[in-house]
C-alpha cells in the first residue's frame, strides 16, 4: 500500500558502491514519475542521470563533498524547464492524437495556454516548474522505495556551477539531486510536528 512506502521511506546517505541499476529501471521508474501531475500539462521538468565515475566525481565537488554522489548507484538531477511553453502544441497534439480531446477542446485549451504561459513573468515560471518538478521527485523516490531502492534528496549543491558545468540550456536550472541504489546503513529515523499544529479546518 502506498501509506506503508510513505511510512517506510527514509532518506539515505550510505550507500553500498559496488551495487547497480540498469539504465533501463532507472527509464522505468523516470517514466512512471513523469506521469506527475504539471501546470496546463505541460511538464516542466528534465532530468540528467549520472552513472559516469568521473562525471560524478565533478558532480561532488559541486554537491559540497557529500560522498553518496559517488557511492549511490546513481544520482538523478531534477531540472525545471522556466520556458515550459514551448510544450503547448507538443503536448496538445499528442493528446489529440490519442483521443483524449477533441478539435474544440483543443483549441481552447491550447489558446489558453498561449494566452497565460509566455507572458508570465519569468520568477512565476519558475515557481510552477519547481513544484510541478517537485512533485514528479517525490513521485521517483516512492516508486524507486516500492522497488526496493534507497533514495535521498539533495538541495545541498551550487546550482550555478551546476548549471556552468554541466552545459545547461539558459532554460533550464537545477532544482535537486536525488540519489539512489542499494542502502549500506540504516537512515536514521525522524519526527513530525502534529498534525494538529499545521492544519486548521474552516
Amino acid at each position: 500500500m502506498i501509506s506503508a512506502i510513505i511510512e517506510e521511506r527514509r532518506s539515505v546517505r550510505k550507500y553500498d558502491p559496488d551495487f547497480t541499476i540498469e539504465k533501463e529501471e532507472i527509464l522505468e521508474m523516470l517514466e512512471i514519475a513523469a506521469l506527475a501531475p504539471s501546470t496546463s500539462n505541460l511538464q516542466p521538468w528534465e532530468f540528467l542521470v549520472f552513472l559516469d565515475d568521473e562525471e560524478r566525481k565533478e558532480l561532488r565537488k559541486i554537491a559540497y563533498n557529500q560522498e553518496q554522489i559517488e557511492t549511490a548507484s546513481a544520482v538523478i538531477a531534477v531540472l525545471g524547464d522556466k520556458e515550459f511553453y514551448r510544450n503547448i502544441d507538443p503536448v496538445y497534439d499528442s493528446m489529440s492524437d490519442a483521443g483524449f480531446v477533441d478539435d474544440a477542446t483543443k483549441a481552447v485549451l491550447v489558446g489558453n495556454a498561449h494566452k497565460a504561459y509566455p507572458h508570465a513573468s519569468e520568477q512565476s515560471r519558475i515557481n510552477m516548474a519547481t513544484f510541478d518538478s517537485g512533485l514528479a521527485a517525490m513521485q521517483f523516490m516512492l516508486i524507486a522505495k516500492e522497488r526496493g531502492y534507497a533514495t535521498g534528496p539533495m538541495g545541498g549543491f551550487d546550482k550555478v556551477k551546476f548549471a556552468e558545468r554541466f552545459h545547461l540550456e539558459g532554460r533550464y536550472f537545477p532544482i535537486v539531486l536525488i540519489t539512489i541504489g542499494k542502502e549500506n546503513a540504516p537512515a536514521y529515523s525522524t519526527t513530525r510536528i502534529a498534525i494538529e499544529e499545521k492544519l486548521k479546518f474552516i
